[in-house]
């Protein structure tokens, strides 16, 4: 039987370099993240979160593709 830790943290500033940052003051194993998924020219304008954590994290990355979008109903 494996435990696994879970953490997360709350913090400000440009997002991309926050996850990297708590990545590497954490010691963390993995990083977990999802992703919206954008097409190409969406994300050469916006840029992609879980794509710059993919290239600078210092530990491996898992990205969660969501399927169809999110119910923004209720």
């Amino acid at each position: 039987m494996y435990i696994t830790k879970v953490r997360t943290h709350v913090v400000v500033g440009d997002p991309k370099e926050k996850i990297c940052e708590t990545v590497q003051d954490l010691h963390a194993d993995v990083l977990v993240m999802g992703s919206r998924a954008f097409g190409p020219i969406k994300r050469m304008f916006l840029g992609s979160v879980s794509n710059y954590c993919a290239h600078h994290s210092e530990c491996p990355v898992t990205i969660i593709k969501g399927k169809g979008g999110v119910n923004k109903g209720n």
